[in-house]
């Protein structure tokens, strides 16, 4: 009965938004061409700082999508191949991780940025800054995951080799690696760096919704399967509009939308959750550039040697703004 009530109470903060103008699409959708599919497929892995593309869903079927399936993958190399393959149409990662993977060719395409900051660089006793990681131990899930990419870019940016100056430790579980003493450091993302405040164990030396640079910069963004971008202009912008909605709810809503991602299982824990999204800074996907953004990070990731593209040429041939261009003058308020 409870969590009928609490479903229902989520229901009521859909409708309360679309009362404020968030989430009213009736005269909208009357103005524009019919959706060229009604199925959408989107990724799910246990990162929850992506929970705007949780929530979604009541959102997408007032969109006029019939079939929504969340995709169950890493948040790795597996769900790139996915999407690259068409398995995946549309999801939200991290700069650093597909910059490179845009440089290779893959065919996929950056539509808009989803939120600030999430993940935070936790050291033991010994490490107080960023240049302290010279000659000790990080831990990652390889070198083909997002912690490998963000981490790298985080000690060139100071002037670090990343490849020579860290001994990288490569482990499934990094995290517990950092809990039991064996590595000096570990990059997280949400629910990690939550248990590990809670747990009272390392402490924080990067923060990205708080430390600038990284905090006035998109952490991560909306990517889409190419083909799937240009085959359905019309799906695609609709698909933005309900999860910029949901990005809404998650800076209004925080613990009502907790509930409903520990509801739906994408999450576990309620009390993770809802301080997640509440530290989380979702209101920004209007103010912060995307372009800005792709720029930085291509930058950083061209000094430390891991693409040799240009921003510009980054930015023309895998970003499409169109969309997200026609929203915020739609969105208005």
């Amino acid at each position: 009965m409870q969590m009928i009530q609490d479903r229902r109470r989520f229901l009521g903060a859909l409708s309360a938004a679309g009362a404020a103008g968030l989430i009213g699409t009736g005269t909208l959708l009357a103005q524009e061409p019919p959706l060229e599919t009604t199925t959408i497929r989107l990724a799910k892995n246990r990162s929850i700082c992506i929970a705007p593309q949780y929530i979604a869903e009541e959102l997408l079927h007032a969109e006029g999508f019939t079939n929504i399936h969340y995709v169950m993958s890493d948040a790795g190399v597996n769900q790139w191949k996915a999407v690259t393959s068409g398995e995946i149409d549309l999801t939200s990662h991290y700069p650093p991780f597909f910059i490179p993977l845009i440089e290779a060719g893959e065919r996929i395409t950056v539509i808009a940025g989803l939120h600030g900051g999430c993940f935070e660089l936790f050291a033991n006793e010994r490490i107080n800054s960023i240049a302290d990681l010279k000659g000790k131990t990080v831990g990652v899930q390889d070198f083909g995951a997002a912690p490998y990419a963000f981490l790298s870019t985080i000690a060139a940016y100071i002037g670090l080799n990343p490849g020579k100056d860290i001994k990288w430790v490569t482990n499934p579980s990094p995290m517990q690696l950092f809990v039991d003493g064996k590595i000096d450091a570990f990059l997280g993302f949400p629910p990690e760096p939550q248990e590990l405040r809670a747990r009272r164990i390392g402490h924080v030396i990067v923060d990205s919704a708080l430390h600038r640079p990284w905090s006035q910069y998109f952490c991560c963004m909306l990517v889409g399967n190419q083909d799937f971008v240009r085959r359905n202009p019309v799906a695609t912008k609709r698909f933005l509009r309900a999860v910029i909605k949901a990005t809404e709810l998650c800076a209004t809503q925080p613990a009502q939308v907790a509930r409903r991602i520990v509801e739906a299982g994408f999450t576990s824990r309620d009390d993770y959750a809802s301080q997640t999204l509440r530290e989380i800074p979702y209101a920004r996907w209007r103010d912060y550039d995307p372009e800005d953004t792709i720029r930085f990070y291509s930058l950083r990731l061209r000094e430390a040697g891991t693409i040799k593209s240009t921003p510009n040429r980054i930015l023309a041939e895998c970003t499409d703004w169109r969309f997200l261009n026609e929203l915020k003058r739609e969105l208005k308020g």
